[in-house]
């Protein structure tokens, strides 16, 4: 334990080395204290006034010295084509007497020297020591002269925006300017919407009818006609007025797309608009816009294209000397069977119209178009108007001879629509028409027609009335004191045929050649179709031979009809005459295999 205590009593006591402070400063207390506020700013200046020079971008320069005119004497500093002359008259001009002069000029197509005198005037001094200040009008005739000296589109509507340094606003025309310019470059992207900017601005720079116009020849030129039917439908609810070649371009383009709906919604329209409804499409294109509606069965538009034609008429007949224009019969034709179709008699009447106005009393119609107008009336029911039309035709053709009248007033072909709306109704429709022209038969100027007793006495046939049609053909004779023609014995041979009286068929036949009038093929036809249906294909081919002898042909039907009764007579005999007969007159009869296989069908229940 003593020894222990000296040791530590030896050993040198710890000591540290003297270390220097970490900061020089005094104290800082921790405890938080505000910061002292800067001091206020020092007040600003009163602003002076706005600079009251404006209406030129000279201004931002030193506009008492002008930098071009007054530089030294040096042809490099001159523009190309510079003309002092020019320069002094533009000095010396104010806003009036320069629109005089750019009026003139424009008369003269000076554009260069016109370009250079605006550039001169707007960079020298007024009266009073300040630039020239442009108004719009100028500044138009400086866009004229750079549209007409080939300027592009893009450098046309920097000068449009440049408008804004001189206190100016872009009205319709400066905008036209670049219009034209992207019409001549065909530039359709940006002239949409450089039309579209102008729908959205003041009513200064609204688009107008140039503006529309150019806006859409650029659309069909490049068959974009939904498009360009979209901007013209907008001109027209704008009140614009449509050029006559946007017209016309618009109805081609809509009759080659088959656009028929669209393209009478913008007739219409421009009708209705008294700036618009003189518009006209010229003659070949009115006969082809006829002519794609009658194809398509369009009433509407082909009753548009026909106020066009009555209108180019009118309008020759009103020239002098009067120039006749005259439209194609076959295209009225065409019209009456479109309105027999459509039931539309606004267009029956106005294609009757138009025919008359054309032919100008000097011919009567061919006898096609009377039974275009025959059918269309029958058509629509209407069987007064119907019958007075026959009548027409009958004074019409009452010189024809007898034979082409017969053919011409058939019951069976040309006039059979009428005699299918008289039947339509049954006994009533037939009995009304029939007392009614009794009627006429005892009026102050009778009329009295085989034709019309013919279709009355074919319709009771039709509804299978034997007694009224044999009491109508009396009635020809003993009623109206008419003779009975080959059509009106034909009728009465189909009534009593229908009914399988084919012996009283074959007695009118007996009694019309007893009286000496000359059969037709028609009368021979009937007494075939009257021996087939009882079944008799013998008497049928009977019946041929002496249609043969008499110089007639059997058509290729009967041929085939009296075929199909010996095949399914089994008359194995007549079929190979009927086989003979038809190569005799080069007919190829079709095989009957599909209609045996309906006549043979085994309708038995033991399928079932």
């Amino acid at each position: 334990m003593m020894l222990s205590s000296k040791i530590l009593s030896r050993t040198k006591p710890l000591t540290f080395p003297c270390r220097k402070s970490i900061s020089t400063f005094t104290f800082l207390s921790q405890e938080p204290q505000l910061a002292t506020p800067p001091p206020p700013p020092p007040p600003d200046p009163t602003p002076l006034p706005p600079n009251p020079a404006s209406g030129s971008p000279l201004y931002s320069e030193n506009w008492r010295i002008n930098p071009l005119f007054h530089a030294p004497n040096s042809a490099a500093l001159r523009p190309l084509g510079f003309d002092s002359s020019l320069q002094s008259m533009a000095q010396s001009l104010d806003v009036k007497s320069l629109l005089d002069l750019f009026a003139d000029w424009t008369t003269a197509q000076r554009w260069a020297d016109m370009k250079q005198v605006f550039e001169f005037w707007i960079r020298s001094l007024d009266k009073n020591g300040k630039p020239n200040q442009p108004n719009v009008d100028s500044y138009n005739h400086y866009l004229r002269a750079n549209f007409m000296t080939g300027a592009s589109p893009a450098d046309l509507l920097d000068l449009v925006v440049g408008m804004e340094d001189y206190g100016l606003s872009p009205n319709t025309a400066s905008f036209n300017f670049v219009l034209k310019a992207m019409h001549n470059s065909r530039e359709l992207d940006a002239a949409q919407k450089l039309l579209h900017r102008m729908e959205q601005t003041g009513n200064e720079s609204q688009p107008d009818d140039e503006s529309y116009r150019l806006v859409i020849e650029m659309l069909l030129f490049k068959q974009r006609i939904d498009s360009a039917l979209t901007i013209i439908e907008k001109a027209l609810k704008s009140g614009r007025v449509l050029s006559t070649r946007v017209f016309n371009d618009c109805v081609s383009a809509c009759i080659r797309r088959d656009k028929l709906d669209v393209l009478v919604s913008v007739i219409e329209k421009c009708k209705t608009m008294d700036q618009n409804k003189a518009l006209l499409p010229y003659w070949p294109l009115c006969n082809d816009v006829a002519e794609v509606a009658l194809q398509n069965d369009h009433s509407k538009l082909a009753f548009l294209a026909l106020e066009f034609i009555a209108r180019w008429i009118a309008k020759g007949q009103n020239t002098k000397p009067p120039i006749f224009i005259s439209v194609d019969e076959g295209l009225v034709v065409s019209a009456l069977g479109t309105a027999g179709r459509t039931y539309n008699s606004t267009l029956l009447d106005a294609s009757w119209s138009v025919l008359k106005r054309s032919l100008r009393q000097k011919k009567v119609p061919n006898p096609e178009t009377y039974l275009g107008k025959i059918h269309a009336y029958a058509s629509l029911g209407n069987l007064q108007k119907a019958f007075t039309t026959l009548i027409e035709f009958e004074s019409a053709y009452e010189s024809f001879d007898k034979e082409a009248k017969e053919e011409m007033f058939s019951p069976f072909t040309s006039l059979s629509p009428l005699v299918v709306a008289c039947s339509k109704n049954g006994f009533e429709t037939l009995d009304s028409v029939y007392f009614q022209l009794e009627n006429l038969s005892r009026a102050e100027r009778p009329y009295k027609s085989v034709a019309a007793l013919n279709c009355i006495i074919l319709g009771c046939a039709n509804i299978w009335d034997l007694d009224r049609a044999y009491q109508t053909f009396e009635a020809l004779s003993s009623s109206f004191g008419l003779t009975p023609d080959i059509n009106s014995y034909n009728a009465l041979m189909y009534a009593f045929g229908r009914l399988k009286k084919t012996f009283e068929a074959s007695r009118v036949f007996e009694h019309l050649t007893g009286l000496g009038i000359k059969p037709n093929a028609m009368s021979y036809s009937l007494l075939v179709d009257a021996h087939l249906i009882n079944r008799d294909a013998k008497a049928a081919l009977s019946v041929i031979d002496e249609m043969v002898v008499a110089g007639f042909t059997p058509s290729k039907e009967t041929l085939r009809k009296v075929k199909r009764r010996c095949t399914r007579e089994m008359d194995y005999e007549s079929d190979d005459r009927v086989d003979s007969l038809a190569k005799k007159f080069s007919y190829r009869l079709a095989s009957e295999n599909r209609r045996d296989m309906l006549f043979n069908l085994d309708y038995s229940t033991d399928y079932a």
